[in-house]
């Protein structure tokens, strides 16, 4: 039978142990879509995030979006009573999502099996640096060391410089994803596949990123080659990269088939190129890759870059200017798929976050208020779901297990 209400994950209730990026960001993709998540957070501490900037009059600000539409506990798992109400919030519960260095629950006795026993149903999903397996399993797993590991950070720089990082916590956002995507996979299996049941899932840093490289993979197993790295597409289509436009603008473009190259070939008033044996295909082109992407930068230049956009994008040409944050702020796209939402802010009244992301026909996700203050739920969680009583709470507070 299937519920008549709006939020897909309505009545999944989710205990988000993990912090600061990768996984916290997981549980938050899927309390955008109407999971309950509690987040656990040492008492007088909380998540490490708080404390990263930005900062707007000692908000931290990337907190609001990162951990919106959580409730927040206090819980300190070194103490017995902290670890008992885990417990009792674990057989209450579908699935626990936490980053801790390998074997750390279990060194405080509240590993999967441990918790099993509580709740078969639960699921665990584990995330760390390099997974729960392996020579490397109980390394220190932060995102930019695991991106390097993956091979991600060679590939990118100019080769008489030294390889450059992303400048953000790209792996860590991308494993977030994957923490979501598996914890659907593992929910659906479990409630839906006959004698489902609940498991743990081991993800990582690094693997997330290397999934994605297998052109990598197939490069070297088959033609032996390591590819260096380079500061833009190279090796898969031509022309690509980015390029100036005459009003100093700057465009990334690319040609990903022979088609769009005929089309590019139309706007730029240069057929001829279809008819001469170095740019007659793409396999043809990389051979010419520099001299292909040099006829094309030069024909850029003499275009303005609102003017360069429009004709490409008449000829159906994949080009797009390289924004700044200024610019999707104005940006009519961004408005009209809601892209950045205002929500309210207890202390700083109106903030802009990023929207929900994907948009659903029939179970749009929502924002319901920020990331939660240290603790704001604690009697809501500890009352209402738990049973405990304000003496109950009042201990919890005295002995600082909350």
């Amino acid at each position: 039978m299937k519920l008549n209400i709006k939020e897909p994950l309505s009545g999944i209730r989710i205990i988000d142990l993990s912090t600061v990026i990768a996984a916290p960001f997981g549980a938050t993709l899927l309390g955008d879509f109407g999971a309950e998540v509690i987040k656990v957070e040492l008492p007088g501490k909380g998540d490490p995030l708080r404390s990263l900037g930005p900062f707007s009059e000692k908000e931290p600000l990337r907190w609001s979006g990162l951990s919106r539409n959580k409730k927040s506990i206090t819980l300190d798992l070194h103490k017995e009573e902290g670890k008992e109400i885990l417990k009792k919030l674990v057989s209450k519960s579908d699935v626990i999502i936490e980053n801790f260095r390998t074997g750390t629950l279990e060194k405080w006795g509240l590993g999967y099996e441990e918790l099993k026993k509580i709740n078969p149903n639960l699921i665990v999903s584990r995330v760390t640096g390099y997974g729960q397996t392996g020579p490397y399993s109980n390394k220190a797993g932060f995102g930019t060391p695991a991106t390097a590991f993956s091979g991600f950070t060679y590939l990118h720089g100019y080769p008489d410089r030294p390889p450059i990082s992303p400048s953000f916590s790209l792996t860590d956002y991308i494993t977030g994803i994957y923490v979501a995507f598996s914890t659907m996979i593992a929910l659906y299996y479990r409630d839906v596949i006959e004698d489902g049941k609940g498991q743990y899932i081991d993800v990582s840093l690094y693997e997330s990123v290397f999934r994605m490289l297998e052109f990598l993979v197939a490069d070297y197993d088959q033609n032996g080659l390591i590819k260096e790295r380079t500061p833009g597409l190279s090796g898969h289509s031509a022309p690509a990269g980015t390029f100036e436009t005459r009003d100093n603008h700057w465009v990334v473009l690319v040609t990903s088939s022979d088609r769009t190259f005929e089309r590019l070939t139309q706007a730029m008033g240069r057929e001829d190129l279809l008819n001469n044996e170095k740019f007659s295909t793409n396999s043809v082109r990389l051979k010419y890759f520099d001299q292909t992407n040099k006829i094309v930068a030069d024909w850029i230049k003499t275009k303005n870059r609102d003017e360069l956009q429009k004709l490409l994008d008449d000829y159906g040409v994949p080009i797009s200017p390289i924004y700044s944050i200024e610019d999707i702020f104005e940006d009519e796209q961004y408005k009209q798929r809601e892209n950045i939402i205002e929500v309210d802010h207890p202390r700083l009244g109106k903030i802009k976050m990023p929207g929900i992301v994907p948009k659903f026909s029939e179970t749009p996700g929502s924002v319901k208020h920020v990331g939660p203050d240290l603790g704001e739920h604690n009697e809501e969680v500890l009352t209402s779901l738990l049973g405990y009583d304000c003496d109950e709470i009042r201990n919890f507070k005295k002995n600082s297990v909350i």
